[in-house]
């Protein structure tokens, strides 16, 4: 699992594991405009069913400056999750600089109507000809 999603953290219960891919095809440098997509998979390790109910995103770009993005769900969902079930999604994100990086977390509510934050494990945003 490693290799396939290479950045992965545990909050609660709930893994979020992450890969991202470079799409040269959706970039065009030469206007200042890099995108990459992500895939995320929610694995519910705990023992009750869990909800993600809203984003909160920090995306830094390779100058350093710093974007929030917060949002209901994902992709136009709010998963139901049950123990020992994954949900998986693709998204994307454009950055004006070659490099970048992405962070956060989900805000989740379980069973039991108790709320808790899940961390978005850290991961570099590289365009495959710049170095890190």
């Amino acid at each position: 699992m490693k290799a396939l999603f290479p950045h992965a953290t545990t909050t609660l219960g709930v893994t979020v594991r992450v890969s991202v891919s470079y799409l040269p095809e959706q970039s065009e440098p030469a206007r200042g405009r890099w995108f990459w997509a992500y895939h995320i998979r929610l694995e519910n390790e705990g023992d009750q069913t869990v909800q993600l109910l809203t984003r909160h995103w920090i995306i830094t770009d390779g100058r350093g400056a710093r974007h929030t993005v917060e949002g209901e769900g994902v992709v136009g969902e709010q998963p139901l999750i049950e123990p020992g079930a994954s949900f998986d999604y693709v998204s994307g994100c454009p950055l004006a600089t070659p490099t970048g990086a992405m962070q956060g977390s989900y805000r989740m509510i379980g069973e039991d109507g108790a709320t808790f934050d899940v961390d978005i494990p850290r991961f570099a945003l590289i365009a495959p000809t710049v170095t890190p």
